[in-house]
């Protein structure tokens, strides 16, 4: 049963995007998409933001990627990486999507490449970049529209010691991707690190972590809290009368989580290549009609699956839809030829891009609402530090 989202999207286990109102049969020629997004529990907000990028960008590109009809195949991945696999193999074998794109977090994405990829069908990961699939991992079925967890976390790293902040404590969840987080950060980190905390991914209580950052006293924390853990952790850091030390964080306070943090999180400090400010038409268009679309602001995870639908229209667009030549359709996929609403885009050797990143800062617009901005580029055309382990070329 397919029915109309209270955002006007199609929803179920299967959506057509196609003109208004017009549901119909798959024609000869078409394009299939498994659109993989974390619908279920806290962490749903991001992959709703994913979601959402991906399918505005096929409205701007008239429900067509390379001029083909295109459906989307909706996976909620519930956040359980057993649950991925069954049904994106579901999705692969019974729906035959042409393309598995999305992924939220590392350790579903870890879950699914396998399946994906040996079944010789190209997985772009719209936001989880894990350094496993980066260096030696690297597989010539696999791109990603994101970074390398790595290069994310190292910009807080750099403007660490840009500030001179000799003294930060850290804390992260146990998983991938917060290992990730802290290697990245440690890999401009010249200081010392006080502390370095992992805590559970289902975690939303931090009082005796905040107990420890308030006995350090150290000179700024570094974080990565993605999604609810992000909301608690801001609200409760300034409940705690924390905020006089610096907040430098990456995923945990951004356009998806600061509907829920406010106040709270203002002035706080986060990293990333894009900013929903950046001053180029694709950004403004982009921003301007996804507000106007779904009603809020988007986040890193809408822009990243936003280029993700581009990088696909024009990748088709290169083998004329010739799908079957995966030899072509993945040097038209690696051309990366497509204007990012961040600005400068290509891919590395290893698939992954080489890009700019950002501090940003949360602000409050003049509307009322929040988002972050740009405070300063840190690194510039920045290669993730695992390509060359890459054997791909």
């Amino acid at each position: 049963m397919i029915g109309i989202g209270r955002r006007g999207l199609l929803t179920g286990s299967t959506a057509l995007l196609a003109a208004p109102a017009l549901l119909h049969a798959q024609p000869a020629g078409g394009v299939k998409i498994g659109l993989v997004a974390v619908q279920t529990g806290p962490q749903a907000a991001l992959g709703t933001q994913l979601r959402d990028g991906f399918l505005q960008g096929l409205r701007h590109l008239d429900g067509k990627l390379g001029g083909l009809t295109t459906e989307v195949v909706h996976i909620d991945d519930e956040l359980r990486p057993e649950v991925a696999v069954t049904k994106v193999r579901a999705a692969l074998e019974r729906d035959r999507v042409d393309f598995v794109v999305g992924v939220v977090f590392s350790n579903i994405l870890a879950a699914i490449l396998r399946p994906v990829t040996e079944a010789n069908t190209f997985l772009i990961s719209t936001n989880a970049g894990p350094s496993t699939f980066a260096g030696r991992g690297c597989n010539p079925f696999f791109f990603t529209t994101s970074y390398n967890n790595d290069q994310v976390h190292s910009v807080i790293g750099q403007a660490c010691e840009d500030r001179g902040y000799r003294r930060v404590f850290v804390m992260v969840p146990n998983y991938q991707a917060g290992r990730d987080a802290v290697a990245g950060f440690k890999s401009r980190i010249k200081g010392t690190v006080v502390d370095e905390v992992y805590v559970p991914l289902t975690q939303l209580d931090f009082s005796a972590e905040l107990a420890k950052i308030a006995a350090a006293r150290p000179d700024a924390i570094f974080t990565f809290m993605p999604g609810g853990l992000g909301v608690n952790l801001v609200r409760q850091y300034r409940q705690a009368g924390l905020a006089n030390i610096p907040f430098l964080s990456t995923f945990t306070v951004d356009e998806a989580t600061l509907p829920a943090q406010g106040e709270a999180a203002l002035g706080f400090y986060s990293a990333a290549s894009w900013a929903p400010n950046m001053d180029n038409p694709q950004n403004q268009r982009f921003v301007r009609d996804f507000e106007a679309q779904f009603n809020y602001v988007p986040a890193s995870y809408a822009a990243q699956s936003y280029d993700g639908a581009m990088l696909l229209d024009s990748a088709i667009r290169k083998v004329n839809g010739n799908l079957a030549n995966k030899d072509a359709l993945r040097e038209a996929i690696r051309a990366a030829d497509f204007r990012s609403v961040r600005g400068p885009f290509k891919f590395g050797v290893n698939h992954y891009p080489v890009q700019d990143f950002w501090l940003l800062k949360v602000a409050r617009r003049p509307d009322g609402k929040f988002w972050t901005e740009t405070d300063r580029k840190v690194l510039e055309a920045n290669v993730d530090p695992w390509a060359a382990e890459c054997r791909m070329r």
